[in-house]
């Protein structure tokens, strides 16, 4: 786990109390004594028993982020008070001190007068949960890199750090892939306007990474691969339609050796391109219309033994191509459909939740962990649903660990994810969907439960969240009535 704490030295005016931080840390104790900060003798300093020092690339850079942040209104030449003092970080890592300039940030606030000031503050914190997740769909829209960039920012300010890129699926298949070039060409809306450069990739990846968030690829088969097939002969499984091809194509086509040498060649290169150690293979929602139609696989069902259970099909499926990754070294996440058809997978296996809504979920925690597998929990948090009035209500009031199981099994669930799916999404109301009902669930997967089981202590301190997302450029959506003295100033 990573820690931090904080400590400014006492300064001698008293004002209010500080807005909060969000999402609120483990523990914390602030005092209504506060000091000036004055952005001409503000800078941050690496400490000298530090092991990290100038030249780390995550923190020189956050650095003059959070400065810019933190001052939002400086210009050079600007006269503030200053009052000696300082304040102090410590963390195990680069990544926990990332989330420690976050705190600090917004500690900060200023007055009518525009004056900088931050309160005695002692914080201790961690993240309750490891991997706390944002799924983004890139196939149902295209999302320009600059949209992806913006919220990788804003999840940053959430403690969000791990960017889920469900980059392609049945619409369109938008990654430039060096490997099988024409995926891109005959696959993507446009071969030109609307896919992901090799390129665009890296900048993701790295603009991630400064952010100390991951980026998980989803590359999404048998299922979800309609636009695969434009680009990859016989890739796809033919539908028959009274004994002869109807000219319409299914799921992957699990028979052919060809398939796995695809899948093993186009791996390995979004093994090398994406270097996180996990990759999410998907393995959801498999229509088998298409296999039962089809003569060819009905034969190759016989040869297996496996009759007219096409769920031993997908399995044989799953279960190669989980093969395929864990020879490139890479630690395989699928959805839960791949359990729920009780495939051999490798123990490390992790399971993506997402049936059982509103509360059946709870079921699923119980069964998947008892048969000791990981779980990430995405089900409640399926935020591309909406409804008139404050919806996030219902992410904030998920308990993740509520479910009849042991305390290992409770161990096994190692965080949760919000999607945004994209069926109705682009870059013109993926920002205001987003923000801040994202943050609901930032704060259920970062802070402790029982101080956060108010929603009504909570809508306060998220609408004051909100307010400094605008400040930041976050085109956040209001959560009710109400108003933020830094307006959104269009576009």
């Amino acid at each position: 786990s990573k820690t931090y704490i904080f400590f400014g030295q006492l300064c001698c005016n008293c004002l209010h109390a500080v807005g909060g931080v969000w999402p609120m840390p483990q523990i914390s104790a602030s005092s209504p004594e506060q000091y000036p900060l004055n952005p001409e003798a503000f800078y941050f300093e690496y400490g000298r028993q530090s092991e990290a020092q100038p030249g780390c690339s995550v923190l020189d850079a956050a650095f003059k982020r959070y400065f810019s942040l933190i001052f939002p209104d400086y210009f050079p030449g600007d006269n503030l008070s200053v009052c000696a003092g300082q304040a102090s970080l410590k963390a195990e890592t680069v990544w926990g001190a990332l989330r420690g300039l976050e705190t600090f940030s917004q500690l900060v606030y200023q007055d009518d007068f525009g004056s900088f000031f931050v309160n005695k503050t002692d914080i201790e914190d961690f993240p309750r949960f490891q991997f706390r997740g944002i799924l983004l769909d890139t196939s149902r829209h295209y999302l320009p890199v600059q949209a992806i960039l913006k919220t990788l920012d804003a999840m940053a300010y959430s403690k969000f750090n791990v960017f889920h890129w469900h980059i392609v699926d049945d619409p369109s298949f938008p990654y430039q892939s060096q490997t099988f070039p024409d995926l891109s060409a005959k696959g993507a809306f446009h071969p030109m306007t609307h896919i992901y450069t090799q390129t665009d990739v890296q900048r993701v990846i790295s603009y991630a990474r400064l952010r100390g968030i991951r980026v998980l690829p989803e590359f999404d088969s048998p299922g979800h691969t309609q636009s695969w097939g434009k680009g990859q002969s016989d890739l796809l499984t033919p539908c028959y339609k009274g004994g002869t091809p109807s000219g319409a194509f299914g799921p992957v086509n699990p028979t052919l050796p060809s398939t796995y040498q695809f899948i093993a060649r186009l791996f390995k290169e979004v093994s090398s391109v994406f270097p996180d150690s996990y990759i999410h293979l998907g393995g959801d929602e498999v229509n088998f219309f298409c296999w039962k139609s089809n003569p060819d696989v009905r034969a190759f069902m016989q040869k297996m033994g496996f009759g007219t259970d096409f769920t031993k099909l997908e399995a044989f499926y799953m279960e190669s191509i989980v093969n395929i990754t864990s020879t490139l070294n890479k630690t395989a996440i699928v959805w839960q459909d791949v359990f729920d058809y009780h495939e051999r997978i490798p123990e490390d296996t992790v399971l993506h939740i997402w049936k059982g809504v509103p509360y059946d979920y709870t079921k699923e925690l119980s069964r998947i962990t008892k048969a000791g597998k990981r779980v990430v929990l995405a089900a409640p948090w399926y935020i591309n649903h909406i409804a008139y009035g404050q919806d996030w209500r219902k992410s904030y009031t998920v308990q993740p660990l509520n479910f009849s199981g042991t305390e290992e099994q409770k161990k096994l669930v190692i965080g949760g994810e919000v999607c945004m799916w994209g069926e109705y999404v682009d870059a013109t109301n993926l920002t205001p969907r987003l923000w801040p009902r994202a943050s609901a669930a930032a704060e259920r997967l970062w802070s402790d439960e029982k101080q956060t089981s108010s929603v009504e202590k909570a809508f306060p301190r998220l609408q004051d969240f909100r307010c400094k997302l605008l400040r930041r450029g976050i085109q956040a959506e209001p959560l009710y009535v109400g108003h933020c003295r830094h307006e959104y100033q269009g576009i």
